[in-house]
């Protein structure tokens, strides 16, 4: 039985493969317009500034993610600073508890990723945005001060986290909703990962920054100078950005009209949670594959954030001065893989020589396949030069992804590209609880690291085949179909006419299991019986026989006492 279900598996594959990487050109003919925009320098581009600006916004994002991670090994162990000075541990948090307060971010952040794609298609994403690295921001500075307070503030704490993690969720389901709007489908490639590359510099800048406040100053600093960055940015985002090309302030005209041509009309203003086809998106294989992507890669990706320094310490004896600055070379070779691989994917898509499907498929095997090839060897090696290698190999192979199923979203339903990002990242968040296995099994264990990595390989191979299989690079066709518009009084109305119709139901049911129980009551009295069939007279003439009546013949039927077909068990006076 196993046999026969790996032999079919194994031909699926193979003609999955076939068909993909078939030698075929492709044509875009919804692709490739006539119109062309001046050339200029493209940080003159308001798309790319804005670009590069949600870049940074998300390196900030990253960075907020990472001080926990760093601060760590400060606060619940002694730790020798820069100066030479020991410092005791301050915190006498268990494996576990450490998990739980790690995890309780991804919480918030699962919670909010499908609210945020329906508000980003509904609203203005790039307003979306900025509020999600504000308030984080904002929380993160709160956060340091709260922990100077423990352990009474270690509740408040987690719901702390849990809020930033709320807030930060709504950073992916917001771009997605801004690139719908600003981003060319030829340019889609480039301009993602662009912007999501922010992701990999901030954990790359985030880690050394976070060690280096950690070892010179406190444990609580890093709070305190990624919170006031994130103020700042906020404040450079308003003026950059624009809910679209024709409500910007400061965009040219041949931009505009190039944006507009390109993207064409974008009409989701009506759409309501009823209105999203729901079942479509929910049992499509493709969606699956997006989702399931998305949940194999946060969980490398978590697993690397917060413990990569504490694996540095534990395994390969590296002190957190240098494993900070040696963090910066796996997040370096994330990037520019990323950003080769959008560039390549842009022009085989547009050169015609590669379909959108089989350009996905192949980036996002290149960069799982890489990744799990690493983790797993990482399992089995000790040397610090070896592993440290291998990790840099793992973590820049990876960032070929963000040009597979990252941005398939718009491949297969750019209207609701927001929705399904959000989906997607949520559902992928929830690899976040990861961070208690990792913690169950490496606390004071350093051969559990063998395990952590033998997992994640595992879940990374699954996430190649299942895409390979069920992916797509083309508009679904429910995603063709024009969105069924309802307004917010459109909406009321129908639910009060559900409402009326359910109270009315249930007044009927109501109605007539009052009038079951009155006949129950009177079958059963002792007052009155009803006569048998055999004591009921014959009528006679006089009165009419009510069924011979309906039936259409009158007949006159003599009138009867009222009492002769009543029995009572009273004694006659």
């Amino acid at each position: 039985m196993a046999g026969r279900t790996l032999k079919k598996s194994a031909t699926a594959i193979s003609d999955t493969l076939r068909r993909t990487f078939s030698s075929k050109t492709w044509e875009h003919r919804e692709q490739l317009h006539s119109l062309q925009e001046d050339n200029k320098f493209f940080l003159r581009k308001v798309r790319w500034q804005i670009a590069l600006l949600a870049h940074f916004g998300f390196a900030i994002s990253f960075g907020i993610r990472s001080n926990f991670g760093v601060a760590k090994n400060r606060m619940i162990n002694n730790f020798t600073d820069a100066y030479g000075e020991v410092h005791e541990k301050e915190f006498f948090w268990t494996g576990t508890e450490v998990g739980m307060m790690e995890s309780s971010f991804f919480y918030g952040y699962a919670a909010s990723q499908i609210p945020a794609g329906v508000i980003a298609a509904k609203f203005a994403p790039n307003k979306l945005f900025m509020l999600g690295i504000l308030f984080a921001s904002l929380l993160n500075i709160v956060t340091a001060i709260c922990l100077n307070f423990h352990p009474f503030t270690d509740i408040f704490v987690m719901v702390i986290q849990v809020m930033q993690g709320l807030a930060l969720g709504v950073c992916y389901p917001a771009m997605h909703g801004v690139w719908k709007y600003w981003a060319p489908p030829l340019e889609r490639s480039k301009l993602a990962t662009t912007t999501f590359t922010g992701a990999s510099v901030g954990v790359m800048v985030g880690l050394p920054a976070s060690a280096y406040l950690v070892s010179h100053f406190s444990w609580s600093t890093p709070f305190y100078v990624f919170g006031a960055l994130g103020i700042v940015w906020s404040i450079l985002w308003i003026y950059v950005s624009g809910t679209s090309p024709e409500t910007h302030g400061y965009i040219s005209a041949d931009e505009k009209k190039y944006i507009t041509e390109k993207v064409g009309s974008v009409a989701v203003k009506n759409m309501t949670l009823t209105t999203l086809p729901w079942r479509d998106m929910m049992t499509s294989t493709a969606v699956w594959a997006i989702i399931i992507c998305s949940f194999c890669r946060s969980w490398s990706f978590f697993l690397l954030l917060g413990n990569q320094l504490t694996y540095m310490k534990d395994v390969l004896h590296i002190d957190i001065k240098n494993s900070g600055l040696i963090a910066i070379f796996p997040q370096l070779g994330m990037c520019i893989v990323t950003l080769t691989s959008g560039q390549l994917s842009d022009y085989l898509r547009s050169s015609g020589k590669m379909s959108t499907e089989a350009v996905r498929k192949s980036v996002n095997t290149f960069g799982f396949t890489v990744e799990a090839v690493m983790l797993g060897c990482l399992a089995f090696v000790r040397d610090p030069v070896i592993a440290v290698t291998f990790l840099i190999i793992a973590c820049s192979g990876a960032g070929a992804v963000l040009s597979g199923f990252n941005v398939n979203h718009f491949d297969i339903a750019p209207r609701h590209a927001p929705i399904l990002m959000g989906i997607a990242n949520g559902l992928g968040a929830i690899a976040g609880v990861g961070g208690i296995v990792t913690n169950s099994l490496t606390y004071q264990n350093p051969d559990g690291w063998q395990w952590v990595f033998l997992l994640a390989m595992s879940i990374d191979i699954f996430g190649i085949i299942f895409f390979l299989i069920f992916a797509k690079g083309d508009v679904l066709p429910w995603a063709r179909e024009p969105e069924k518009e309802e307004t917010f009084n459109e909406f009321v109305r129908r639910m009060s006419t559900m409402v009326r119709s359910l109270s009315r139901r249930t007044r009927t049911r109501s109605t007539d299991t009052n009038y079951d129980k009155m006949e129950e009551e009177r079958v059963n009295s002792s007052e009155m019986k009803a006569c048998a069939k055999s004591d009921v007279p014959v009528p006679e003439e006089g009165v009419l026989n009510e069924t011979q009546a309906i039936g259409g013949s009158l007949e006159v039927v003599p009138e009867e006492p009222a009492n002769k077909n009543l029995r009572t068990d009273r004694p006659e006076v």
